[in-house]
């Protein structure tokens, strides 16, 4: 790997305008062809990875969060690369040998693993790997769309007498792929705001369309929004609407609500700019308006009242103390983990039944899967000299015990 490592930086210091078309066109094909044998080599090693659970071992909640970590990749990007580390893995050894040999690329892959799968449920064995050989030479022609749209016929040219009830059975396979894959991702930007990426099955989609396209029409001739900005502001009212009901389930002790956290002058005087427990910021105007439509819950930390350190007179940690955590740590505080407060455990530094107390200075917010891991390894916590907590790995993964901490979360 290395010696390969070293033969591609070299190309770089071959000036590209110094060679013929010719030979451009020729680099260009060679380096998509080592593309794609790359890509079977790091799907080899992860797989394998995958398979010795080395993320678990070294504190991460699942290989695609290690590997998002690790490569500094989108958790998206990382889930799908460990799917199709476990397809190839998992598909006929003529699809293997067409992406070492660079005859067709990742997207080609994952359409043909996925064709193949469905004429072995329908035609058997043999079918399947007449499979693999059609839609590799197709794959010479084609791309990955067009090849998933001529897969869905693949049978009538390698097994007629089974096409039509295959067909049943690929409609019914699609219907279970989607039932599979679907997921909604949330990703935080650098100024607040949130990218939604996600698929939705069928029967999601319907009931999304029928509650936002209403909301989503123009309001009149002086309507100057985008359809996507309709869709947009559609969409926020739906959730408002779901706050309104008092109906959503409690989340972590507490029922569901927006936080707003501002200074004595911030609510007498309408000064300065109010945070959001997620640590964001809205401006006057904005906490405003939220309150004409929704249930605003002031958290003003260190007015009287504000009861942040209650001792040993109660186990849980809820209530202001619980606001007052999520506005210090502001979502999982275990190194590498971008869990946000919603999905949260208050975890008691020194153990409640050992005698610790219930307070700030004794507690730290952490996800599910690393509540429990921090109580089934060697891994510790304390908090830092500016209240910030920070985590001690265990001596066999740094012999040091250099504290860690969380980066994904912003800090005040």
């Amino acid at each position: 790997m290395e010696q390969a490592e070293a033969a591609v930086a070299a190309c770089f210091d071959t000036p590209a305008w110094a060679a013929s078309e010719r030979d451009l066109v020729a680099a260009l094909d060679a380096a998509h062809r080592i593309e794609q044998r790359l890509a079977a080599v790091k799907l080899t090693l992860v797989r394998e990875l995958d398979g010795r659970g080395t993320a678990t071992a070294q504190g991460a909640s699942s290989t695609a969060v290690w590997l998002r970590d690790r490569l500094r990749l989108g958790v998206g990007a990382a889930r799908r690369l460990v799917e199709l580390a476990t397809a190839l893995d998992a598909a006929p050894a003529g699809v293997r040998d067409a992406l070492a040999g660079g005859a067709v690329d990742v997207e080609q892959v994952r359409v043909i693993a996925a064709t193949v799968e469905t004429v072995h449920t329908a035609a058997g064995t043999e079918a399947a790997d007449k499979a693999v050989s059609v839609l590799v030479e197709w794959a010479a022609q084609f791309d990955a769309a067009l090849l998933r749209r001529l897969g869905t016929r693949i049978l009538d040219h390698i097994a007629p007498e089974v096409a039509d009830a295959a067909a049943d059975a690929a409609l019914r396979a699609q219907e279970s792929r989607a039932a599979r894959d679907r997921h909604v991702t949330i990703s935080e930007q650098t100024d607040g705001r949130l990218r939604l990426c996600g698929i939705l099955d069928t029967e999601a989609a319907a009931a999304l369309r029928a509650a936002i396209d209403p909301l989503a029409t123009p309001t009149g001739p002086d309507d100057s929004r985008t359809p996507g900005q309709r869709r947009h502001d559609a969409l926020a009212d739906v959730c408002r609407l779901a706050l309104r009901t008092g109906e959503l389930p409690e989340n972590g002790g507490d029922v569901a609500q927006v936080v707003v956290t501002t200074g004595y002058d911030g609510l007498t005087r309408q000064l300065g700019t109010p945070a959001l427990d997620t640590g964001l910021h809205l401006s006057a105007d904005a906490v405003r308006r939220l309150a004409c439509d929704a249930a605003i819950l002031p958290a003003v930390l260190g007015g009287a009242g504000q009861p942040l350190d209650v001792g040993r007179q109660r186990r849980l940690i809820s209530g202001p103390l619980r606001r007052a955590l999520v506005l210090r740590d502001r979502g999982c505080a275990f190194p590498g983990c971008d869990r946000p407060p919603r999905w949260r455990d208050a975890h008691h530094i020194h153990h409640w039944a050992d005698g610790g107390d219930t307070s700030l200075n004794n507690a730290v917010l952490l996800c599910g899967h690393h509540h429990r891991h921090l109580h089934h390894s060697d891994w510790k916590v304390q908090l830092s000299g500016d209240g910030h907590p920070e985590f001690i790995p265990p001596a066999w993964l740094d012999p040091d015990h250099l504290p860690r901490r969380n980066h994904y979360h912003r800090r005040n």
